[in-house]
């Protein structure tokens, strides 16, 4: 589907149509996370190990629905980029015009995807020469530079007032669309439509729903999510929260990296034990079938783009604090794109969310073939997912940036902020036992669990 042709939300166009940027270097802030001003729906966090970038307010906001939400969107933001002043005085991955995105993981979902180019970033990295950090300043009044920059700027941004962290308090919990029995024997659907030839893998997802008694502050789960989890991405984007271990695609100056986790097992609290399951777990048939189908699929949809890529023949298994994976990380080097791909991009190297839109949905999170496999998830699932299982992340105007699979994940409700409906899904093969896949599920929960309590 061509650009133009793409369904998008009339009632939130990108706004203004340019913007003024800067990007100036500071000492190490230390914790990100506590320079957040405040909790509400326009924080913006992505960290992993101490690493990354938290934002603030909304300078400008690119929403888009259907199958080329990801393209209109990447198009968009070159648009507004071209348009723009930017001053750029750091040049690292994360500096100059950045947008944090989130994409539904159905084309036909109306809750399609959203760019969001912040106010105030501030972003964290470690460098060969030891960690830098950089604030950038986003002025959309007029598009001049109306002081943006200068010190009093950055001392106001980095020093204005925070309201208290709110802790969740009294969270009760909900069932959603289906109870445990019900989407059990939506496994077994699966199962039995697999086993006949309908499809080698699906993967399922249910929901629930948490309820605190007050508007549950995105500083408190971020945090929470960060200490837990340090080697998974925390993020919060567009109200959507949680900790992935599952890398879509990064771009970097022309590397590519994904990473694919499919075949999973319980971790115990016994060390031991654990390394017997996570032995166990690299020889089953089944978590190896399923992985090698998601392996597989990413290989396939990555193949147009890359120059040459390395993708291990075994998979490692990961290790997460709740659960382990197997795991698969792929590497490549880009290709520059040709007329024939995308006419207005000939000889440039093709951005992270072009190289997402290409990827999504991957085996891991829709199933195998990927087609068939989404439509038989619509079929069987009986829920609309939103942005669960869809590419979550960031994206700078050069297009390098960076994409995981939101995962492990919650949305708090626009209009009830005390809410906040939670997901966790697996993959289905013919060899799947229906109570298994559920005792998955509920593993998954854990980590949105945790950052409730």
């Amino acid at each position: 589907m061509s650009e133009a042709a793409t369904s998008e939300s009339p009632s939130r166009a990108l706004a203004p149509a340019r913007v003024s940027v800067r990007t100036l270097e500071i000492d190490d802030p230390g914790d990100l996370l506590a320079l957040l001003p405040d909790g509400g729906p326009d924080t913006l966090v992505w960290l992993r190990r101490d690493e990354g970038m938290v934002a603030w307010g909304e300078a400008a906001r690119i929403d888009t629905r259907g199958e080329g939400r990801m393209l209109t969107a990447d198009a968009r933001l070159r648009e507004l980029a071209a348009a723009s002043t930017v001053v750029d005085e750091v040049n690292l991955p994360g500096t100059g015009l950045v947008a944090f995105g989130s994409f539904a993981f159905d084309d036909e979902d109306p809750s399609g995807g959203t760019l969001v180019v912040p106010r105030v970033l501030v972003g964290r990295r470690q460098t060969p020469g030891g960690v830098r950090a950089w604030v950038t300043l986003v002025d959309a009044a007029d598009g001049t530079d109306a002081g943006v920059g200068d010190d009093p700027g950055v001392t106001g941004a980095l020093a204005g007032p925070r309201s208290p962290v709110r802790e969740p308090r009294d969270v009760t919990w909900e069932p959603g669309a289906h109870s445990g029995e019900d989407w059990m024997a939506r496994v077994a659907d699966a199962v039995a439509r697999i086993r006949r030839g309908d499809a080698a893998k699906i993967v399922l997802a249910r929901d629930a729903v948490a309820v605190a008694s007050e508007p549950l502050d995105l500083r408190a789960l971020t945090t929470r999510f960060a200490r837990a989890y340090p080697t998974t991405w925390t993020f919060a984007v567009d109200s959507l929260v949680g900790a992935t271990p599952e890398l879509l695609v990064r771009r970097e100056r022309g590397l590519v990296a994904s990473r694919v986790l499919a075949g999973t097992i319980r971790r115990t609290g016994n060390d031991e034990a654990d390394l017997a399951h996570a032995a166990a777990l690299a020889r089953s048939s089944k978590d190896l079938e399923e992985h090698e189908l998601a392996v597989a699929s990413l290989a396939e949809a990555l193949e147009p783009f890359v120059a040459s890529a390395n993708v291990p023949e075994v998979p490692s298994v990961l290790h997460l604090p709740n659960v382990m994976h197997l795991a698969t990380d792929v590497t490549a080097v880009l290709a520059p794109g040709d007329a024939s791909d995308a006419p207005d991009r000939a000889g440039a190297l093709p951005s992270v969310l072009r190289l997402a839109a290409a990827l999504h949905p991957t085996a891991a999170v829709g199933g195998t073939p990927t087609r068939v496999a989404v439509s038989l998830v619509r079929e069987i699932e009986g829920m609309p997912r939103g942005r669960y299982a869809g590419p979550v992340g960031w994206l700078g105007a050069d297009g390098d940036g960076e994409f995981c699979i939101a995962l492990r994940c919650g949305r708090i409700e626009s209009d009830d902020p005390r809410r906040i409906r939670v997901f966790a899904g697996c993959g289905i093969v013919a060899a799947s036992d229906p109570q298994s896949e559920l005792d998955e599920t509920e593993a998954k929960f854990e980590p949105v669990r945790q950052a409730l309590r």
